[in-house]
């Protein structure tokens, strides 16, 4: 094993702490020789399928790729705006605190500034057995003996900017599933689609969290404006039970230098943090009433991660090497308790848990990357060492979304993890022991098929076989020992599995027995295309 390099004056890093063993971490779900593994790739971005008049063909896997890239103007601004941010906040230490690459939420483009939308959609408000403004007529036809049925589909006309319109955002709360697309958040009946409530911004949505208040609030960001120099700086609540707007305000800069790009939002329990590139400002979201943020020296929070009731930091330390520190966080106060300097040159790339704390580290010079536990006191508590090449299917922001991955999922003692996808053979779920490090079982998803974590409750992982274009996906329940894995939900052959399984990089979700899925990205180009669908019994 290679020790890490170390900070001065510091005590070399314990074995174990700052790399994987073997050879550089190719193979353990990081691209090698420093690619950046959440970055956009080169060539056409694809555009998300729509919705067919009678029968959609095969086209996509359903899985969570990357999606389209940057508006040109927009990207442009972006980069000049980083570069510039780095060099005057960092003082020119030649610290980067920012991997390369096009980067967006949920990889997904930004709209050029004099592409507006005509208005808000046209929804098809039936129940999921009409036209569902093109969709088939029978979404059920060439169900098989021992599947579940489709609920309902909801499809939308939109004519928008030619580089489409994101349609990221998606809460369940009771018996209501909210979906965002472009300026407007609606609430439908979960058992049959039903449109039960719109709240319309006044510009385009730009940030959000999947999390909720017990009571059913959550807060979504959008633009100052609809030019392509607009800020993504206004802040709202919304009660997704009332279908009610709440509080509007604008999160003021805490520096000169407090650029809003691409922020992201972190909640738990009554605090949502406003995530930046060097600044971090925290609100509570029943009142709106600001509740701190970054402090202005030292070891600088720009992002925060939220789960449990907890509140961890990353902060920038402005010392020679621009190393990075995690710190706890009072939700109300933010005071911290502990801190936990990383050695020089590595940074915390993801959050896949606050509580307890598992943490993505990445070396950009080494080009070394680890997954780390944390104990209480903030402390490393144990390094995860596995074979494989594990896909944790991470969105892509500018500001780096710390908690964006969407098949990282812990419990308690286990972090479970998918193997990549390989075109033709069938990927696995690792759980791994947070104790040991050590992966502790296996379970293949089988028939060449792509299993992948949804959430962990009750001593079960459930997770999703995603669906192939002639077999419907499904809906399994692990022991959290291991074992094979039950069937909540077997989705139907046929025509809907068709549907389901060109989902554009969507978001799902399993709550009381239904599972639901829906795009992230809408080509907006004035025809039918699926948004949500729901399936159970």
């Amino acid at each position: 094993m290679t020790e890490l390099p170390q900070p001065p004056n510091q005590p070399p890093t314990p074995s174990g702490y700052g790399h994987l063993p073997g050879p550089p971490q190719q193979g353990y779900g990081f691209a090698p020789q420093g690619e950046n593994p959440y970055a956009q790739q080169p060539g056409c971005p694809p555009q998300p399928p729509t919705v067919p008049q009678h029968q959609v063909g095969p086209g996509g896997t359903g899985s969570g790729g990357p999606g389209p890239g940057k508006a040109p103007g927009r990207k442009l601004i972006l980069v000049v705006a980083a570069s510039v941010a780095a060099v005057l906040v960092l003082g020119g230490v030649g610290y980067v605190a920012f991997s390369g690459g096009d980067k967006d939420p949920e990889p997904v483009a930004q709209e050029p500034a004099d592409a507006k939308p005509s208005g808000s959609p046209s929804v098809d408000k039936g129940d999921g057995n009409g036209d569902g403004g093109g969709a088939p007529t029978d979404l059920n036809a060439g169900r098989k003996q021992g599947e579940d049925k489709v609920l309902w589909l909801k499809t939308v006309k939109v004519d928008g900017p030619g580089a489409g319109l994101a349609s990221k955002g998606q809460w369940v709360v009771g018996d209501t599933v909210a979906k965002s697309v472009g300026k407007t958040v609606t609430g439908y009946a979960v058992a049959d689609g039903k449109e039960k409530w719109t709240v319309n911004f006044p510009a385009e949505i730009c940030g959000m969290t999947d999390r909720t208040t017990d009571d059913g609030k959550t807060v979504v960001m959008y633009r100052n404006g609809e030019t392509d120099t607009s800020d993504c700086n206004q802040i709202r609540m919304i009660d997704l039970k009332a279908g009610k707007e709440g509080w509007s305000k604008e999160v003021t800069k805490e520096s000169a230098f407090d650029i809003f790009l691409d922020p992201d939002l972190a909640l738990t329990g009554d605090t949502v943090t406003v995530n930046r590139l060097t600044r971090a400002t925290a609100f509570r979201v029943s009142t709106g009433d600001k509740l701190f943020a970054s402090p202005a020296e030292g070891c600088v929070p720009g992002r925060y991660a939220a789960g449990g009731g907890k509140l961890i930091a990353v902060a920038t330390c402005y010392d020679a090497d621009g190393t990075v520190e995690i710190q706890d966080a009072d939700p109300v106060t933010g005071k911290k308790t502990w801190t936990n300097r990383l050695p020089k040159g590595w940074k915390v790339n993801r959050v896949y848990s606050v509580d307890p704390i598992v943490l993505d580290l990445g070396n950009e010079t080494t080009k070394e990357h680890s997954i780390v536990v944390l104990g209480p006191d903030g402390q490393k508590r144990t390094t995860l060492t596995a074979e494989g090449n594990f896909s944790p299917e991470c969105s892509v922001s500018y500001d780096d979304d710390l908690q964006g991955c969407a098949t990282a999922v812990a419990d308690a003692g286990t972090l479970y993890l998918p193997t990549k996808a390989d075109l033709g053979k069938a990927n696995e779920i690792v759980a791994f022991d947070l104790a040991t490090g050590k992966a502790k079982w296996r379970v293949p998803a089988g028939e060449a098929r792509t299993i992948v974590p949804l959430k962990a409750a009750n001593g079960q992982l459930i997770a999703y076989r995603r669906a192939e274009t002639d077999q419907g996906g499904e809906v399994l329940s692990i022991p959290a020992a291991g074992g094979t894995p039950t069937a909540l939900l077997r989705h139907p052959s046929g025509v809907s599995a068709q549907i389901e399984s060109t989902f554009y990089s969507p978001k799902v979700d399993y709550v009381d027995g239904r599972f639901l899925i829906s795009t992230t990205r809408l080509t907006a180009q004035d025809k039918d295309e699926k948004l949500l669908m729901v399936f159970g019994k």
